[in-house]
Order: C-alpha cells, then structure tokens, then sequence
C-alpha cells in the first residue's frame, strides 16, 4: 500500500483522535458515574472507554466502510478492502480513571504487511505522536527519534505488570535482579504511550508481556519508524506476549538482562 494512503488514513486517525480524545478528556474533568471490572478486580473499563470505542468505529464505518475494526472493548467490523483497524479507545484506564495525565486513544491501520499508520493521541499532554510506514514518526508535526545510547548501565528502561496478581509476581522479580545493572525503572500504565516515549527519546528502552494486539499497533510502528529495535524479549518476532522496543545499539544486552532475571 502506498505512502499516500497510509497518509490519508493517518488524516483521518487523527481527526477521530482529537475529537474523541477531546471528549474524554471533558467527561473526566466532569467525573465518572460508570466503573466496572473486566477480567480481575484490577483491571477496569469506565462509560468513556465504551463511549470513545463506539464514536471511534462510527467515524471510521463513516469514513471508509469496506475497513475491518478490532476494538478493545468488543466493538468491531468485518471488512474486505484488506485494512484493518486496531482501536484502542482509552489506554491507560486506570490512570484514566485516577486522573493521571497519561493515557491515549490509540489508533492502529494495519494490512497484509503490518503496520501501516498509526496515531497515539495523549489528551492530557495534548501531544499527538504519528507514523507511516517507511515516512517515519513525529510529535505535534515535528519528526522524533529514539536515543542513540550505548551503554546499558545509562538506560532507563521502562515496562508494565500484568492484571493477573499471578503475572505480576513473575514480573515483579525481575526488577530487584536488574534495577544494579542500569539507570532506573519506570511503570506507566499505558502500553501505546510508553512505546512513543521510547520512539521520543523519554525512555530508552520498554518491555512488557501478556499485551493484546490493540495495545501495540499504533506505538510500534511510532517506535520502529523513529528508528528503535522492536522484538520479543526472548529474541523472536514481535509477540503482545513478550515485546521489547529499545535503542537499537543496547536491545540484545537488554534482552540478555531481562533472560539472566528470570527466577
């Protein structure tokens, strides 16, 4: 698919994005009346990921009615023009939900080769982080790029824990056997935002496992286009079971790090 379209469909992501986003971001300062849980106490979904998703797949069915939508919250559509979208209404919900300046709604096209264009749009920040395939990544219009470090004892690295209390213990020990070795760790919350952080340079580096492909369409084409390294920890393909986004001079030592952590 060409360059041209995958600027369109960034165009038009980043419209609903706004708008959306904009209306999110109102209903939160207004407070929220709807929360509930999903698949552990922990893990949660308000009014607005629900009212965001359906606005989002309305404009998207609007704007190009032969695209399938995979939607995080059950929503969706099947489609034959062989583009399929990814949405992402709310990432970061619990620090939606807790009003932290740090979630997205997150919008991913994908076809038969990937990636193809993304928008990561952080209401709070009113940052809007963007990417084509082979046109690569910006903020706000301007282009990015990842760090350029080498050494991984300067690397900040950041990564996420699981909802399932299980999960979290397996991935909470790696941190005592790794924080000695480098800067420091960071946790956000929001899978698509800590993947543009990395692409922006805040980060150098991100892991994270037990993801779902609406959390990582629209971050890692952000991050491989602003010239990050993107595989799984284990050295394979990208997997929402097991990423790694990094500088590309310290992926394989960050990769061993994560390894020689493992209980």
């Amino acid at each position: 698919m060409s360059l041209a379209l995958a600027t369109e469909l960034v165009e038009l992501a980043t419209t609903i994005a706004h708008e959306v986003g904009a209306v999110a971001l109102a209903g939160r300062k207004r407070g929220l009346t709807e929360v509930s849980t999903k698949s552990t106490p922990t893990d949660m979904v308000t009014e607005y990921d629900k009212l965001t998703e359906a606005s989002i797949i309305a404009a998207l069915r609007a704007a190009r009615p032969d695209d399938s939508i995979v939607g995080e919250e059950g929503g969706g559509h099947v489609g034959t023009s062989g583009i399929t979208w990814f949405v992402d209404p709310i990432d970061g919900t619990t620090n939606f939900l807790y009003d932290l300046p740090t979630w997205t709604v997150s919008l991913g096209a994908h076809d038969a080769q990937g990636e193809l264009a993304a928008v990561v749009f952080c209401p709070p920040l009113r940052e809007t982080y963007t990417a084509t395939r082979g046109g690569g990544a910006f903020l706000n219009g301007s282009a990015i790029h990842c760090n350029d470090v080498t050494d991984i004892a300067q690397c900040l690295i950041a990564t996420g824990f699981n909802y399932s209390p299980e999960n979290r213990l397996v991935q909470a020990a790696r941190i005592p056997r790794m924080i000695a070795e480098i800067r420091d760790i960071r946790r956000l919350g929001s899978a698509s935002l800590d993947l543009c952080f990395v692409a922006v340079g805040r980060y150098d580096a991100y892991y994270e496992e037990h993801l779902f492909p609406w959390d990582l369409a629209a971050g890692t084409l952000i991050a491989k286009e602003s010239g990050c390294t993107i595989g799984s920890i284990d050295g394979g393909k990208i997997l929402p079971s097991a990423i790694l986004a990094s500088s590309p001079t310290v992926f394989t030592q960050i990769q061993d790090l994560i390894r020689r952590s493992n209980g």
